[in-house]
C-alpha cells in the first residue's frame, strides 16, 4: 500500500512539469521604449564627461594631446580590454588548485531493500530475508580531488593568459600612438581654422561687394556684356573656392572636440607657440632606427607573443596525450540506522587513459604545428614591414619638412602680391577682382602651408610609432593633466635613442 502515494506523487509531479513546460513561451523581442532611451542618453551624457576638467580659455598642443591620453574614450576602452585580460589572467590561476566538492542528497523508494542468501550453486539457504537500507535517508560527502592532467592543462592556460595580457598591453600602445597622431593632425587643422577665419570672411565679404559693383556695373553698361560675365565669373569662382576652405576647416574643431573629449559647442582659442615639432628623429642612425624598431615596436611584439601562445598550445596537445593521474579524499556521511558505521573517511588514487587520444593526437599535432608555422610566418612579416616602414617613415618626414619650407616659401610670395595689390588698388590702379583673386591665393597657400605642418607632425609622430617610443608610462590615470602635459612637452621635444628601448 505504501508503494501507491509516492507512484502517484512522483505522477502528479511529471503532469505538472510537462503542462508547465507546455505554457512557456519562447522570449519576445522587446524594442527600446521612448522614456529608456531619454534615461540611457541622460546616463551617457553625464558619464562621458565624467571627472573631465574643462577645458580652457586656450588649448595647446601638449594639452590636447594631454586630454586625450586621459580623457579619449576610445584609449579608455583599449584599458580596459587590457584589465579584463588581466582578470582573466587572475582567475586562470585558481584552476590550479585542487576541486572541492561538498554535495548532499536525499534518497527514497517505495519498497524496503530485502536481500536473500544463496550459496555457490544459487541455492537458497533457508536463512530468512534481511533488511539492509532505509527507504529514505540523507548522504553527505565532502570530496578533495587532484588531477594531474588538469593542474598541467590549467599551468599551460595560465601561461598563454599572461601572453594574452602582454599582447594586449601592446595593443593598447598601438592605439596610443596612433591616437597622439590623430591629435597632432587635427590640432593643427583647427590652428589653420582659427588663423584663416578672418580672412575667409573678409576675402568673401570683399568678393560680395565687388559682384555686387558688377552686376550693377552690368545692369548700367558700363562695361561690355562679355567682359561683365568672365568677371563676375571669376568672383563667383573665389567665393566658391573660399566657401569651400570654410566649410572643410569647420569640422576640425569637432573631430578635435571628439579626441580630447570635449563638449563639440565649446569654443576655445589654441595657442600657437611653436608650429615646427621639437627634436630632430633623423638626427638617429637608420640602422640605430632599425634596432630600436625591432626591439620594441608593437605590432612586432604582439606577433612575439601570438608565437608563445600557439607554442604553448602545442604543448597542451602533447599533454592530453598522457595518462591522467587523480587522488581523492575526504569525509562521507549516511543517515541510514542499518549501517554500522554512519560516518567514515575515503581516500583513492585512479590511473585512467582515453585510448582514441592516439588516434586524434597526429591531426591536433598538425594543427598546433601548423599554428606555429602560421604565428613564425606572421612574425617575420611583421619584422620585414617594421624594417620597412621605418625607412618609409624617415623619408616622408624627409619629404613632409621640404613640403612645408616650399608651402611657407608660395605663402610669403603670395602675401606680399596681395599687399602689392592692395596698395594698387588704393591708388585707383587696380580692380577689387585682383584683390579678391590675390587674396584667395593668399589663403589657400596659408591653407596648405598649414596642411603641411600637419603631416610634418604626422610623419614625425609615425616615425616615432614605428621606433616605439611610449610618450608617457602605461598609466596616466592617477597623473593630473598639468603632469601630463608637463611630460608630453619633455618627451615630445626629445630626440629617440637607442636607450630608450624598453
Amino acid at each position: 500500500m505504501s508503494r501507491f502515494p509516492l507512484v502517484s506523487a512522483v505522477a502528479a509531479a511529471t503532469v505538472l512539469a510537462v503542462s508547465g513546460c507546455a505554457q512557456l513561451q519562447p522570449p519576445q523581442p522587446k524594442p527600446l521604449q521612448a522614456n529608456e532611451i531619454q534615461s540611457q542618453l541622460l546616463q551617457d551624457r553625464e558619464a562621458v564627461q565624467r571627472d573631465v576638467e574643462p577645458l580652457a580659455a586656450t588649448l595647446t598642443l601638449d594639452e590636447a594631446i594631454a586630454r586625450a591620453l586621459k580623457y579619449n574614450l576610445e584609449r579608455r576602452a583599449r584599458l580596459l580590454e587590457q584589465a579584463l585580460a588581466a582578470q582573466q589572467f587572475d582567475a586562470s590561476r585558481y584552476d590550479l588548485l585542487p576541486k572541492l566538492l561538498a554535495s548532499a542528497g536525499y534518497t527514497a523508494r517505495d519498497s524496503d531493500r530485502i536481500s536473500l542468501s544463496t550459496n555457490l550453486d544459487g541455492v537458497p539457504t533457508g536463512a530468512a530475508p534481511q533488511l539492509s537500507q532505509e527507504r529514505r535517508h540523507l548522504v553527505s560527502q565532502l570530496d578533495l580531488s587532484w588531477s594531474l592532467l588538469d593542474f598541467s592543462l590549467a599551468q599551460y592556460s595560465s601561461e598563454q593568459a599572461a601572453d594574452r595580457v602582454l599582447a594586449a598591453a601592446e595593443r593598447r600602445r598601438k592605439a596610443t600612438h596612433q591616437l597622439v597622431q590623430d591629435v597632432r593632425v587635427a590640432f593643427w587643422r583647427v590652428a589653420s581654422a582659427q588663423r584663416l577665419q578672418s580672412d575667409v570672411q573678409d576675402s568673401l565679404k570683399l568678393a560680395e561687394e565687388a559682384l555686387e559693383d558688377a552686376r550693377k556695373a552690368e545692369a548700367e553698361r558700363l562695361r561690355a556684356p562679355l567682359e561683365s560675365l568672365r568677371y563676375q565669373r571669376q568672383l563667383t569662382e573665389n567665393m566658391r573656392l573660399l566657401e569651400s576652405i570654410q566649410h572643410e576647416l569647420g569640422t576640425a574643431r569637432f573631430e578635435l572636440a571628439a579626441l580630447i573629449n570635449a563638449p563639440v559647442m565649446q569654443q576655445t582659442t589654441l595657442a600657437v607657440d611653436k608650429e615646427q615639432p621639437e627634436g630632430d628623429p633623423l638626427a638617429m642612425s637608420a640602422e640605430a632606427m632599425e634596432d630600436m624598431a625591432l626591439a620594441q615596436n608593437p605590432d612586432l611584439r604582439e606577433q612575439v607573443y601570438q608565437r608563445r601562445i600557439a607554442a604553448t598550445e602545442a604543448r597542451k596537445v602533447i599533454a592530453r596525450a598522457y595518462p591522467n593521474i587523480s587522488f581523492n579524499a575526504g569525509p562521507r556521511y549516511d543517515t541510514d540506522k542499518y549501517l554500522v558505521n554512519n560516518g567514515w573517511a575515503e581516500a583513492g588514487v585512479q590511473v585512467s587513459y582515453n585510448v582514441f587520444n592516439l588516434l586524434a593526437l597526429p591531426a591536433q599535432k598538425r594543427a598546433a604545428e601548423a599554428g606555429i608555422a602560421l604565428a613564425d610566418q606572421r612574425r617575420l612579416a611583421s619584422h620585414v614591414a617594421t624594417v620597412a616602414q621605418v625607412h618609409v617613415a624617415r623619408e616622408q618626414l624627409v619629404g613632409a619638412r621640404q613640403q612645408f619650407e616650399r608651402a611657407d616659401a608660395l605663402w610669403k610670395l603670395d602675401d606680399k602680391i596681395t599687399r602689392q595689390l592692395a596698395s594698387r588698388e588704393q591708388a585707383q590702379a587696380g580692380s577689387k577682382l585682383e584683390r579678391v583673386a590675390a587674396q584667395t591665393t593668399t589663403i589657400v597657400s596659408l591653407l596648405r602651408r598649414y596642411q603641411a605642418l600637419a603631416q610634418v607632425h604626422a610623419a614625425q609622430s609615425k616615425l616615432q610609432a614605428t621606433l616605439g617610443v611610449d610618450l608617457l608610462p602605461n598609466s596616466t590615470d592617477d597623473m593630473s593633466l598639468a603632469r601630463i602635459a608637463s611630460e608630453l612637452h619633455t618627451q615630445l621635444s626629445a630626440t629617440p635613442t637607442a636607450a630608450q628601448a624598453r
